[in-house]
């Protein structure tokens, strides 16, 4: 389950800071797991601009928080929801994401697929993301 590029990922802790003046933050939790994420963003036009979190949690959620913070900036506010969904259909049903979609780097969690109890733990910072995106356009 703990491939090496997830054991990297984790280790980076890409975007593992608070953002000072964030347009929305949100706080999830696992209850199963005990995994707690808060993740900030700020978002401009329709776009990510910023992204940052604090994982109290598994490497499985720490590795996907990075991955969020990594691959999110730039992208559309609008690809977040379909990112999610990719994400769990990966895990749940093993279906395949394309290598042109922008958020092919959901596959490096593909190795979690036959861990069930651990899909939440690779979701939850998407969910947060998702969330979070939608408070900062409501507030526009």
């Amino acid at each position: 389950m703990y491939q090496d590029e997830i054991v990297t990922l984790a280790k980076s802790k890409t975007g593992a800071q608070r953002l000072e003046n964030p347009d929305a933050t949100v706080t999830l939790d696992n209850p199963l797991c005990g995994d707690r994420v808060t993740l900030d963003v700020n978002v401009a036009d329709g776009k990510i601009m910023a992204v940052g979190h604090r994982v109290r949690g598994c490497m499985l959620c720490e590795a996907s928080a990075s991955l969020v913070a990594r691959d999110a900036i730039g992208t559309d506010t609008d690809s977040i929801a379909p990112a999610r969904d990719k994400l769990e259909a990966l895990l749940k049903k093993g279906a395949e994401v394309s290598g042109d979609d922008p958020w092919s780097t959901v596959t490096t969690f593909g190795p979690v697929a036959e861990f069930k109890s651990r899909h939440e733990c690779v979701l939850l910072p998407f969910e947060a993301l998702g969330k979070a995106v939608e408070q900062a356009e409501d507030k526009d």
